[in-house]
């Protein structure tokens, strides 16, 4: 029977995992077996990079947190099999997503199991989708692209009209002052 002193830490490392993951936004679950000390490295530097938390936790402790925060769908029954890891978003609910995508498509065994956004479960291809959707800046600038556009389309018109107008209107007469002798 395992000391108490023991149990008190796993229940205390469950306890932190689940917190984690409750104030998270988003989170993926992923088997990184076959992944080099090279490649995890990398990955690791990109996920710190992008706001987000990567933990390789034992399977009954990542089970176990998830049902405290909710996740009844990530259980070891569904996909906690083999070696998994969890990356929890801070801020950003696609960085995740985005950056271990990447990475399971360069690395063949490295795979992703489910994930979660916004308190609930969602699968591989949800994930995928959500790796696909662009960053908030490339959004902003594609909204004030399609913004501008029609603005420039607008004065590029008004500026035509301008030089067509002002080609054929005729200077108006200016009467001189008749000099005095």
């Amino acid at each position: 029977m395992p000391s108490t002193a023991i149990l008190d830490k796993k229940k205390q490392a469950v306890a932190d995992l689940a917190e984690q993951i409750k104030n998270s936004p988003a989170g993926v679950i992923v088997n990184y077996e076959g992944i080099s000390v090279e490649n995890d490295t990398k990955l690791r530097k990109a996920l710190r990079e992008n706001g987000v938390t990567y933990k390789v936790v034992k399977n009954t402790l990542t089970s176990r947190a998830c049902a405290e925060a909710g996740l009844n769908g990530i259980s070891k029954d569904t996909c906690l099999n083999g070696m998994t890891a969890i990356a929890i978003a801070s801020d950003n609910p696609i960085a995740p997503a985005k950056v271990i995508k990447e990475y399971a498509a360069k690395i063949e065994s490295f795979t992703i199991l489910a994930g979660y956004l916004d308190g609930a479960v969602i699968d591989v291809a949800t994930v995928e989708e959500l790796a696909g959707i662009p960053t908030r800046e490339v959004m902003i600038a594609k909204i004030l692209g399609s913004i501008q556009s029609p603005l420039y389309k607008l004065a590029n018109l008004l500026s035509q009209i301008a030089e067509k107008q002002g080609g054929e209107a005729e200077a108006p007469a200016t009467q001189e002052a008749p000099a005095e002798a």
